[in-house]
């Protein structure tokens, strides 16, 4: 329900003293959309930095084709014309979540793959949608 049009705002109260010793409240409009909004209490902004770094070089290193035609289709694209997509990337939540703590230990990496894959299955399953995939976008 919620997207990149929404625009949320809120209301950040700030208090101090004057010189009078009085207290002052300043009322001030905040955008959750904007970077530094002193309400995201658990270092959200960082994770979604992280994320937005992780996913972007995901990019370099996926298995595409050799040709030039084909140096966009990732194999993910082929699953998506099979329909295996969305079971695809639901599988990858599940393995990589429950890996979390097992292997490797409290690897962060693990949680950015489900992340993304979650991400990933939120495309598949037509909760945003691109013509053609995407494919033509990146030609």
């Amino acid at each position: 329900m919620f997207g990149p049009e929404d625009e949320r705002n809120y209301i950040e109260y700030s208090m101090s003293i004057n010189s009078n010793d009085m207290i002052e409240i300043e009322k001030k409009s905040v955008s959750m959309t904007e970077p530094t909004n002193h309400l995201w209490k658990y270092n959200e902004d960082k994770i979604l930095k992280d994320i937005q770094e992780y996913v972007t070089g995901t990019y370099k290193s996926h298995y595409c084709g050799q040709e030039a035609n084909y140096k966009d289709i990732q194999t993910i694209d082929l699953m998506a014309a099979k329909e295996l997509a969305a079971n695809f990337c639901q599988a990858n939540i599940l393995k990589y979540g429950s890996r979390y703590g097992s292997k490797d230990g409290r690897n962060k990496i693990d949680l950015l793959k489900v992340i993304h894959y979650s991400m990933l299955l939120l495309h598949f399953d037509g909760h945003y949608s691109r013509t053609d995939n995407g494919l033509t976008e990146f030609r």
